[in-house]
């Protein structure tokens, strides 16, 4: 081996093996398919984004997490730099959502309108790897560009919860809150409105820390006791109303100072309309405690909670004003995206079958077999590939027990034996 190499991946980065691949394969097919049906149109954008579009504030704190590309040739002076500006001029996109913004205001003219977009591919954030998360992964968006009303939010969430159920998914939540909920429950609590950014960083802390966690940290930044008491109490009263008729209707009294009408009733609707129209089985929640990271976020915001993993398996919601950044005009937007390395995981450790899959089987061939009778075995391996079947043909190793279980575990169930004599 040369000296300095490695063989183990960058970390934070993996190898993908063939049976996850299989799987890889196998779901963004499904997603491809069913999200086709639903009027999605792909498109791709590059992997990289000027630096200005990914630190414009658009990202949260995703902007922290920038792999960051250097200038190249000529225009790269690192002896004259006194700043990282004067090094960078690109980054790897940390999400699809701002690539997508720009992509819109770049193309809309040649769009339809509203424009159904959908986006698989990979994405780069310079995190601490953990289950689940990696620093290079997919990430799986659909978005509607220029819809106002929440059909957008009540189709994003009917796709996406029909793609999780043609996976075999059951059970699962979909938890919705509206943004402008939020900052209503924090101001009725007596928050002033610039003190809302960092409350709501603390409140996203919730399903890590618990609720004493947040009210502790909350005494801690030496907010009134009284306003922290206030706005705790909203959440305790709220916490057995998941259903989202009933916690309205507890919220449109006691903010009704604060929360606009429209607001509550827009939520009702898509709670309605999703619960009348959805084919997959789950359950849609109201979740009071529920802030997506995003700062871009403006309105309703959404998160799939699957129980075998324990944390969220993706989420989204409405950011209109986002593509104004990039050409002056408002463009309502609303998205979501599933957690496509989340879901590999669950179904890898479910141990999951790919339905309807061809049978895999290997032929082994003897070495010593003589070139005219190899070539009829490949022959026989065309004719029942005709027919719809798998085959392998390779040459039998000296230890074929061993070579047989690295072959079942590849996911090969029959053998055929091929000798010279």
């Amino acid at each position: 081996m040369a000296k300095g190499l490695s063989k183990k991946p960058v970390n934070g980065m993996k190898d993908i093996m063939p049976r996850e691949m299989e799987i890889r394969d196998y779901v963004t097919e499904v997603i491809k398919d069913t999200y086709r049906s639903f009027g999605y149109t792909p498109i791709e954008t590059p992997v990289m984004e000027n630096i200005a579009n990914l630190s414009g504030k658009l990202g949260g704190e995703n902007e922290k997490l920038i792999f960051k590309v250097l200038k190249r040739g000529e225009k790269l002076k690192l002896a004259e730099a006194e700043s990282e500006e004067q090094v960078v001029d690109y980054g790897l996109r940390y999400d699809l959502t701002v690539p997508l913004c720009r992509f819109y205001s770049n193309n809309a003219n040649d769009l339809p309108k509203p424009f159904k977009a959908l986006q698989i591919g990979n994405v780069w954030r310079a995190d601490r790897p953990q289950r689940g998360r990696y620093r290079q992964f997919t990430q799986c968006d659909i978005d509607i560009l220029g819809e106002a009303g929440n059909t957008a939010e009540i189709e994003l969430i009917l796709a996406t919860t029909t793609t999780l159920g043609r996976l075999g998914f059951k059970n699962f939540e979909i938890r919705i809150n509206e943004r402008r909920i939020l900052k209503a429950m924090a101001l009725k609590s007596g928050f002033n409105e610039e003190d809302l950014d960092e409350v709501f960083i603390i409140l996203d802390k919730m399903d890590k820390i618990g609720i004493d966690g947040v009210k502790e940290e909350l005494l801690i930044k030496c907010y009134d006791e009284k306003v922290v008491n206030s706005y705790i109490n909203l959440f305790t009263i709220l916490d057995d109303k998941k259903d989202i008729s009933t916690a309205l209707d507890y919220l449109e009294n006691e903010l009704s100072d604060v929360l606009d009408k429209d607001v509550s009733t827009g939520l009702r609707e898509i709670g309605q309309a999703v619960d009348s129209a959805k084919s997959a089985e789950f359950d849609l929640v109201f979740d009071p405690t529920l802030v997506r990271g995003m700062s871009y976020y403006t309105g309703t915001i959404f998160e799939i909670a699957i129980p075998e993993f324990g944390g969220s398996c993706g989420g989204g919601g409405r950011y209109d004003g986002m593509i104004k950044r990039f050409t002056g005009a408002d463009v309502p937007a609303c998205g979501f995206s599933i957690g496509f390395e989340r879901i590999i995981l669950l179904l890898l450790e479910s141990d999951f079958k790919i339905p309807g899959e061809n049978k895999k089987k290997a032929y082994l061939v003897d070495k010593k077999m003589p070139f005219d009778k190899y070539v009829d075995i490949m022959k026989k391996a065309a004719d029942a590939r005709e027919n719809g079947e798998s085959i392998l043909v390779v040459k039998m190793n000296k230890n074929k027990k061993f070579q047989k279980e690295q072959l079942k575990e590849a996911g090969y169930d029959e053998f055929e034996e091929f000798f010279a004599d």
